[in-house]
């Protein structure tokens, strides 16, 4: 009477404490595809297997079997064991396939159990590793769209209630059940195509060039899709045994530096816009030498007089300074913040470094000279793109995205279609002989560019004889598709 009547419900309160529990129930993570419905990142079901390491330990009668199906020895089991007495539960292992799990749990060992579980599988492995991402060991996004679009992926987990024996087998199931809800595809704008032969090229540049590291971004020049995204050193995701820092850093994103040459065409395309200079204009370069604040200026090879497109097909530092100075700080500045620098780009990809663009109420007079070639700002690739579509596009710049949009937002008018056009057609002398870039040529297609080499800065120093060097370039010329 005691037991069934008076203390009825404090010992069935007890009773359930020891033996029911509510097993969460994890969600099927949607996939990411790319732009066609290609799959770059898939959860396969699978099982993983727990144990009350006290209660295993005791029951040596099951370790040499158990410990064969785990792929160990019987004295690694127990020494894994050992060191995690006192725990409530410990996994033993974590994601076997169905049959083999089912082995496990056949034996009916002592305080192991089983609850399934979903493997991330990443078809493309290192090819897409930068952009897709990967889960931790816990399951936890770590990187890419991964990490961006957690909350769409991963869905909802579910419960259920349900009662264990002493030795933590499940006897019975109720019905007790909140189902878990699973999580949403996604899309991106990568065309797996493009991004085998973009991974292919730049992994090869990287090795014959003995460079640290490198990177390469397509974009649709009227979209701001990005088609094609890669850095170096990679990752594959499928290995978490292989993963160094350094190689999941993506560079696209993360890595900041001064632009150099890159930005010439844009700051000539905002004095042609502002009408400080004309398409005719031409400026006599001297012997490749110019002193102005304090600041020495050099071309590579001396060039004389030069009109605007010989300017940009040789990349003249000094050109350059002579076109900053008549624009004077104030519209350099202005021309640099149109084009989008200094501010994030926001393409769905996390870890984005913050770039550098000071206001122009702080720059000194030395810097209005070097920004007229690239220097006293950063900037990363992602900016360059997005900058050079407002010229392939005639002069409309459209928002990135590595996320397949439904609705475009409007692009923002950064200069004129006929400035745009202008500065495009300067650009095809940089790939031709004579020009900076002719590596950048493609037979068949007229290709419009601009090549950047500039010092590598580690906590504000130039390191001697260290250089990062980049081209930014866009096809077909007259009517550009791709920017890379």
């Amino acid at each position: 009477f005691q037991l069934q009547v008076v203390s009825n419900d404090r010992y069935s309160a007890r009773g359930d404490n020891q033996y029911v529990r509510m097993q969460q129930l994890r969600a099927h993570r949607g996939a990411v595809r790319d732009r066609f419905g290609e799959p770059l990142a898939l959860s396969a079901p699978v099982v993983s297997i727990f144990a009350d390491p006290d209660k295993l330990l005791a029951a040596t009668e099951y370790h040499a079997a158990l410990a064969a199906l785990l792929q160990q020895t019987p004295r690694q089991l127990k020494s894994y064991l050992g060191e995690r007495k006192g725990r409530h539960q410990i996994y033993l292992k974590r994601w076997m396939t169905p049959d083999d799990a089912q082995r496990v749990a056949d034996l009916k060992a002592p305080g192991v159990g089983t609850e399934p579980d979903y493997r991330r599988f990443y078809p493309a492995g290192e090819v897409a590793a930068h952009v897709v991402g990967f889960l931790d060991f816990e399951g936890n996004p770590a990187s890419g769209v991964e990490r961006t679009r957690d909350e769409l992926l991963a869905g909802t987990p579910g419960k259920r209630r349900v009662v264990r024996d002493n030795k933590k087998r499940i006897v019975e199931d109720p019905t007790e059940l909140t189902p878990a809800q699973p999580g949403a595809d996604v899309q991106v704008t990568l065309d797996l195509r493009l991004q085998y032969l973009a991974y292919r090229e730049l992994k090869t540049a990287v090795t014959d060039n003995k460079a640290k590291g490198g990177l390469i971004v397509l974009a649709d020049a009227h979209t701001g899709d990005i088609l094609a995204l890669a850095s170096q050193p990679g990752f594959n995701p499928n290995r978490s045994d292989v993963r160094a820092p350094e190689a999941l850093r993506n560079r696209a994103v993360a890595l900041t530096f001064e632009p150099g040459s890159t930005v010439k065409p844009l700051m000539v395309a905002q004095a042609l816009e502002a009408g400080v200079i004309g398409p005719d204009y031409h400026v006599d370069t001297g012997n490749g030498f110019l002193k102005i604040n304090n600041v020495s200026v050099r071309d590579v090879h001396a060039a004389g007089e030069v009109d605007l497109a010989t300017l940009l097909a040789k990349s003249s530092n000094v050109g350059a300074v002579y076109i900053g100075q008549k624009m004077g700080t104030e519209l350099l500045w202005a021309g640099y913040t149109k084009f989008g620098f200094g501010e994030k780009v926001a393409a769905g990809l996390p870890f984005e470094d913050k770039t550098t663009l000071r206001d122009f109420h702080r720059w000194r007079p030395a810097d209005t000279v070097t920004a007229s070639y690239g220097y006293s700002f950063t900037s990363n690739a992602l900016q360059l793109v997005r900058a050079y579509c407002a010229i392939a596009n005639d002069g409309l710049m459209p928002a990135i995205s590595i996320i397949k949009r439904t609705s475009v937002e409007p692009p923002q008018r950064v200069v004129s279609a006929h400035t745009a056009q202008l500065v495009r057609s300067m650009l095809e002398g940089v790939t031709v002989k004579g020009g900076t870039g002719t590596k950048g040529a493609v037979p068949g297609y007229r290709v419009a560019g601009k090549t950047g080499t500039v010092k590598k800065n580690e906590n504000g120093r130039y390191i001697k004889g260290a250089y990062q060097s980049a081209f930014i370039g866009m096809l077909p010329a007259q009517n550009p598709s791709i920017v890379a």
